[in-house]
C-alpha cells in the first residue's frame, strides 16, 4: 500500500516532530518524533512492518508495540481523511 497525504494537507517539521494541517478544514495534528518517523516511512512507500522496524532500530520499543502504534497512526490518518492509500 502506498500512502499519500491529500493535496490540501501540508506538513511542517518542528523541534518535536511534524505538524499536519488540513487546508480544507483548518484542523491540524501534531505528531511526535516516532509518529513522524513512521509517517515518513509510509509516505516513502514503506510498509507498516518497515515503519515498525525503523522504530525499533531508533527507539527502545518492542516490535509488537511499534507495529500496533504504526497501525493506529495509519488508521487515524485514513479515518481523518488526511491521507489516502
Amino acid at each position: 500500500m502506498t500512502l499519500k497525504l491529500r493535496a490540501d494537507v501540508s506538513t511542517a517539521d518542528t523541534e518535536y516532530g511534524t505538524v499536519l494541517l488540513d487546508g480544507s478544514t483548518g484542523r491540524y495534528w501534531q505528531l511526535n518524533a516516532t509518529a513522524s518517523l513512521a509517517l515518513r516511512t509510509l509516505l516513502e512507500g514503506g510498509t507498516a512492518e518497515e515503519a515498525a522496524r525503523r522504530l525499533t532500530t531508533g527507539y527502545d520499543v518492542e516490535e509488537s508495540r511499534a507495529r500496533a502504534d504504526v497501525e493506529k497512526l495509519l488508521a487515524g490518518l485514513l479515518a481523518a481523511k488526511v491521507a489516502e492509500a
